[in-house]
């Protein structure tokens, strides 16, 4: 698995695809990322499958 992976996926506000640059070092993660489209605060779950290396990616609007 590499350090580093893009991520395709789309935005939780308007639904446009954007790309995630995903650190994969840090194990499971969570952080705030603003959309590179419509410029909201997206929250971003990261973990990682222990059995199978897969990457799990959940987005979500950020809560005020």
């Amino acid at each position: 698995m590499q350090a580093l992976e893009e991520a395709n996926l789309a935005c939780p506000h308007c639904g446009e695809p954007i790309t995630l640059l995903l650190d994969l070092t840090g194990g499971a993660q969570s952080y705030v990322e603003d959309c590179q489209v419509c410029c909201q605060p997206i929250l971003v779950n990261l973990w990682i499958d222990e059995h199978s290396d897969e990457v799990h990616i959940d987005l979500r609007r950020e809560q005020d």
